[in-house]
């Protein structure tokens, strides 16, 4: 979709021009029938504002063998006719299909990034299915950046692949623009209490029935403890529990206030951030988080693991584990000295490790390295 152009690629089209490149993109149009454009869509949109050409390739998110084989074949003829010395998918249906159509097309250099792998939670049928497809995507590659060291061990021990894999600096796709994220330019609000805030989309599988339950737990204790959800629901794809929804609801203690656009001012108005997510790739509100000075509590997983340093910036507690979540928050409550001394040391590690120019260079390095 544009959108994942916009997350991932905008501000590297720029840089790359500017170094004697001819870029273009290519994802799903999302026409935008009321926009400005009179029917323009998203992603030509995206392209005037970045200066580049691109092309519409429909594609599914979600498994459609009629559509995916129509997808398939545009994108190869997309690519037949372009002649690219490079092609870089960056999400996992496009890289599917980018990296089979690059190969059929004889693309010489077909890179893919995981972002993250879908088939570690799943189960069954569709877990072969999402593991043979990574296989595949792995097939047709030319070379392949896992997002971070966890998603590379994944591909290595489960058998995706067994070409060479590079994590490119200390892993992470987009790097955080340290400037934007910096408490000093954002207003603190006067709170009393400790403040929970959570960013990221209100379903089961952020850990989101283990949060509230533990965090019932803390308030009941503690009265003056807050948690603030932000983030969008999606009961028809992942919903959260009705135990769980009936207490967000009541709102004791818990306050849900929906997708935002700028998360900023909810960090500046947090002690922590609480993050318990079941599987990441790489997670940028961990990042972000980290940048406003919050320490963080995150479980152990792929990504969050690379960000957090146990004692250091945050704590690691095993995932889907409402106990231990419970306890690393009363910790949190009850030992302010500890949460003061993580919190002081969590914007200058994020600095030393995902600062936006940083990640940005290391991408630039890769491109010239297999570019000759």
């Amino acid at each position: 979709m544009p959108t994942s152009l916009k997350s991932f690629c905008s501000g590297i089209f720029e840089h790359l021009k500017q170094e004697g490149f001819e870029c273009m993109a290519i994802s799903s149009p999302n026409t935008k029938s009321g926009s400005e454009g009179q029917g323009m869509s998203e992603l030509e949109e995206y392209g005037r504002a970045e200066g580049i050409r691109t092309i519409a390739v429909p594609m599914e998110r979600h498994i459609s063998l009629v559509s995916d084989l129509k997808s398939l074949w545009r994108m190869y003829r997309a690519l037949r006719q372009e002649r690219p010395d490079l092609v870089h998918s960056m999400t996992p249906k496009a890289g599917l299909m980018t990296m089979v159509a690059g190969w059929l097309a004889g693309v010489p250099r077909r890179v893919h990034t995981f972002t993250g792998l879908v088939w570690p939670t799943s189960t069954g049928f569709k877990r072969r299915v999402l593991m043979t497809t990574d296989r595949i995507t792995c097939a047709c590659a030319t070379h392949i950046i896992p997002e971070g060291e966890g998603v590379k061990s994944d591909l290595l021990n489960h058998h995706i692949t067994r070409k060479p894999l590079k994590v490119l600096g200390y892993g992470n796709v987009k790097g955080i623009d340290m400037s934007i994220f910096d408490p000093a330019a954002i207003e603190v609000p006067a709170h009393e209490g400790f403040t929970f805030v959570f960013v990221g989309r209100i379903v089961r599988d952020k850990g989101i029935n283990e949060l509230v339950a533990a965090f019932d737990r803390l308030h009941r204790e503690h009265p003056d403890t807050h948690l603030v959800l932000v983030g969008p629901r999606e009961d028809n794809l992942d919903p959260v529990s009705q135990v769980t929804r009936s207490r967000i609801e009541l709102g004791d203690g818990i306050e849900a206030v929906g997708g935002q656009h700028d998360v900023r001012p909810f960090y500046a108005a947090a002690d922590a951030l609480v993050f318990p997510s079941y599987r990441e790739g790489f997670p940028n509100v961990v990042i972000e988080a980290g940048a406003m000075g919050l320490p963080s509590i995150v479980t152990d997983i792929n990504g969050s693991r690379e960000i957090i340093i146990e004692g250091e910036n945050g704590v690691i507690i095993p995932s889907k584990d409402e106990e231990a979540l419970y306890l690393a928050m009363k910790r949190f409550v009850e030992h302010p000295d500890d949460v003061a001394a993580m919190a002081a040391n969590a914007r200058p590690l994020i600095a030393s490790r995902f600062e936006q120019g940083y990640v940005r260079q290391c991408l630039y390095d890769f491109y010239d390295e297999i570019l000759g």
